[in-house]
């Protein structure tokens, strides 16, 4: 025992000697490291306590991995965590419930463009893939049953055309002139608000102007989505935008 242990003190002497001259040298390869430790291995292991093991690789994160690192903050429970108005926690079934009615997919998109107090992704560097599989990870504890996109699985893109939302949402009003709405039979007034520019009209949609709410009421829509139906609502018109 007493030779074991000296013997073990002596390694520990001499590794901290290497270092020493290691360092006076310029410094050791890794090759060097590795060889050192493979010699000392029957007496010794070096390894450096509390070394924080590695996450997944971005872009392969599991929903749990960034839910805890992005998302607990806010939709968690417990110390350290915030309650910010209109944020579902997890598990709050009631909560959840008109969220997981309108689907994953609708779901990220939202989560992509930011909603409310949301920033576009919740701040995070998540892949739409790693968002699908972080927004079913706290949905499906909350009342939802979503699969979400294994591993190294890709989603398919379902940006909705311009045509698409305009029909669906933007010309129950723009048909009619309800809530003062521009027609689009009325050329003049869209072309004074195109002269504002696609890119000012469209920020001006997101953020709801007049009697017309944030997206045109259709909370889901992408900025991307919103500019396109803003084009095709111009070209119904006659009208140019840029």
């Amino acid at each position: 025992m007493l030779h074991t242990k000296s013997l073990t003190l002596a390694v520990a002497g001499a590794l901290a000697l290497s270092g020493t001259l290691a360092h006076a040298m310029g410094g050791n390869s890794k090759a060097d490291d590795a060889a050192v430790n493979e010699r000392i291995k029957p007496v010794a292991h070096v390894e450096v306590a509390g070394a924080a093991p590695q996450a997944g690789a971005a872009g392969n994160r599991s929903g749990e991995e960034i839910v805890k690192t992005f998302c607990n903050a806010c939709h968690g429970t417990g110390p350290g965590t915030a309650s910010p108005p209109n944020v579902p926690k997890i598990g709050d079934k009631a909560g959840w419930a008109p969220r997981i009615g309108v689907g994953l997919d609708n779901l990220v998109k939202s989560a992509k463009a930011g909603k409310n107090a949301m920033p576009p992704k919740g701040a995070s560097d998540a892949t739409d893939e790693e968002l699908a599989r972080a927004i079913a990870f706290m949905a499906n504890q909350s009342g939802a049953n979503f699969k979400a996109p294994a591993a190294g699985e890709k989603i398919q893109g379902s940006e909705r055309s311009g045509e698409e939302i305009a029909k669906t949402v933007c010309l129950k009003c723009h048909q009619t002139g309800e809530k003062g709405a521009p027609k689009v039979s009325d050329k003049a007034a869209w072309a004074q608000r195109g002269s504002k520019g696609l890119d000012a009209l469209t920020a001006s949609v997101i953020h709801g102007h007049g009697k017309m709410p944030a997206r045109g009421g259709m909370a889901d829509l992408t900025d991307a989505e919103v500019k396109n139906a803003i084009a095709y609502l111009f070209k119904q018109v006659g009208s140019d935008i840029k």
